[in-house]
């Protein structure tokens, strides 16, 4: 055996060093916890944010980091041993396959990129798969994103993800919003959020980008038959219904030009206007450029802005978002909320006075949730036990689940932890809540050649009918269908019958 051999044989490995040591225990250790944490994510009934995070975006630094420690322990040990041991070692390494040694020490590596470039792969996907979830968006800062979460939960947008609104498309506004999300995470660590969180309205993509994937703007939707329940704060908790015709609109030059509230939409119109405030609520100019190119602006007469200072101004067209700010995130105000519930047979309206009782204990301040939830229930056994004896033993159930339907629409729309409610983001669709339509509507905005902004109901819907003392859901009795052509008996029949095989289905 050669002197060469035999001291390849007696020393220890590079590998041999606390550095490397460390860096593999680390690397171990890492890789096992992010197996177990992907088994469970991949396995789970329902999607967790935290799992997700700690798997995906949290695990893999401490992964990297010890897969990096090895071959720096490897060549500061070889440095090592270059300033102290007798033995001759090279300035710079070299890869030997006749050494049994290199062989293994490459098989080694080899074999660990292998493992390691698909996982980083795979976990680079799966990273930007957990930050485009609404489970992320919504839950992972449980306290700050509470609110709005639970509020897209109720919503007509429940099934779209934050971030088909919040980021849009292109890899751009990915990044952009991802760098935001550093800022905002930073926030929520050092809890220097704002309470309530600011409406982001301004920060949005355009809803070219978002709302137009599903709506057409220039799609004509005619009339639509709208119902109002509201139930009187009496002891019958009379309820009373208004039929409106809510005159939708819309249209352009391709579909037809039409009239209605989606008349602001209609692209052959530009709708140019400045708000003063954040939250868009007054808004002292407007500017309309109909479809021939004649221009017309609308001055507010109580704003003091001279046009010097309007025309400096950034200017907002008018947009989807301009009245359906909050589709995704309402807060129902108590008598909504109520109201609601009432109609669709959550709260009992036999019960005296209900509707008032709710309204008045879900509009109390309260610290908290937990102090909400227990003052509720309290205050609502206690008014039947001592003002309705009889009904309080008649009906001790319903009254149970009708508080316990109270306490639901409180967490629902209240959090008084971030100070949120139907009051600190305005919802911009109709008026009977906040400004809404009336913030140009409103009888203000005139223009130099005399022209006002019309105030007019009958401009957006016409009232059919009101009903006061019943309240009918889904359905109700109806009238019998009569037929343009005497058919006769018509209960054999189906409309297919004929209209089908007609031609153009006349």
């Amino acid at each position: 055996m050669d002197q060469q051999s035999q001291v390849n044989q007696e020393t220890p490995g590079l590998f041999s060093n606390y550095i490397s040591w460390a860096g593999a225990a680390l690397m171990i250790c890492s890789l096992g916890s992010i197996v177990f944490l992907v088994v469970i994510d991949l396995w789970g009934n329902r999607p967790n944010p935290y799992i997700g995070i700690f798997a995906y975006i949290i695990l893999p630094a401490p992964l990297l980091f010890g897969v990096s420690l090895i071959p720096v322990g490897m060549l500061l040990e070889r440095r090592r041993r270059r300033l102290h041991a007798s033995a001759k070692i090279h300035r710079y390494p070299r890869i030997d396959f006749n050494n049994v040694r290199h062989r293994r020490v490459f098989g080694f590596f080899l074999g660990l990129s292998l493992i390691l470039i698909p996982l980083s792969a795979v976990g680079s996907y799966r990273a930007y798969r957990v930050t485009e979830s609404v489970q992320f968006c919504g839950q992972a800062c449980h306290t700050v994103m509470q609110p709005e979460f639970t509020a897209h939960q109720a919503s007509p947008h429940a099934r779209v993800a934050c971030v088909e609104c919040h980021v849009g498309p292109g890899a751009p506004s990915y990044f952009r919003a991802k760098f935001a999300g550093i800022r905002r995470g930073y926030a929520a660590l050092t809890d220097t959020y704002h309470r309530p969180i600011p409406s982001p309205i301004a920060n949005l993509p355009a809803s070219e980008e978002t709302c137009g994937h599903c709506h057409w703007p220039e799609k004509f939707f005619g009339t639509v038959l709208k119902t109002f329940t509201h139930f009187a704060e009496d002891e019958a908790n009379t309820p009373r219904q208004i039929n409106l015709l809510i005159k939708v609109g819309g249209g352009s030059t391709k579909t037809g030009i039409t009239s209605g509230i989606h008349w602001h939409m209609n692209t052959a119109n530009e709708i140019l206007y400045v708000a003063t405030d954040d939250n868009q609520q007054v808004i002292p100019w407007v500017r309309l450029k109909d479809m021939n190119g004649q221009v017309t602006e609308y001055f507010a007469k109580e704003s003091t802005l001279t046009p010097v200072q309007i025309a400096a101004m950034p200017k907002r067209r008018m947009n989807c978002m301009s009245c359906h700010n909050r589709s995704a995130h309402t807060f129902n105000p108590p008598d909504r909320a109520v109201n609601e519930a009432m109609l669709a047979g959550k709260l009992d309206a036999s019960l005296p006075y209900l509707r008032q009782q709710a309204v008045e204990l879900m509009a109390k301040p309260y610290a908290n949730a937990d102090e909400a939830s227990q003052k509720i229930a309290l205050a609502l056994e206690t008014f039947y036990r001592l003002k309705y004896p009889d009904v309080h033993t008649r009906k001790l159930n319903e009254i149970k689940r009708s508080i316990a339907e109270v306490q639901r629409l409180y967490s629902a729309n209240f959090f008084p932890e971030m100070k949120v409610d139907w009051r600190s983001y305005p919802e911009n669709i109709g008026h009977f809540y906040s400004a809404g339509c009336f913030r140009c509507h409103g009888g203000q905005h005139e223009s130099r050649e005399g022209k006002m902004i019309r105030k007019d109901c009958a401009i957006c819907h016409t009232v059919i009918s009101q009903e006061e003392g019943t309240a009918k859901f889904m359905g109700g009795s109806g009238q019998d269908f009569k037929h343009p052509a005497d058919l006769g008996d018509m209960k054999d029949l189906t409309c297919t019958d004929c209209h089908g095989k007609k031609e153009g289905g006349q």
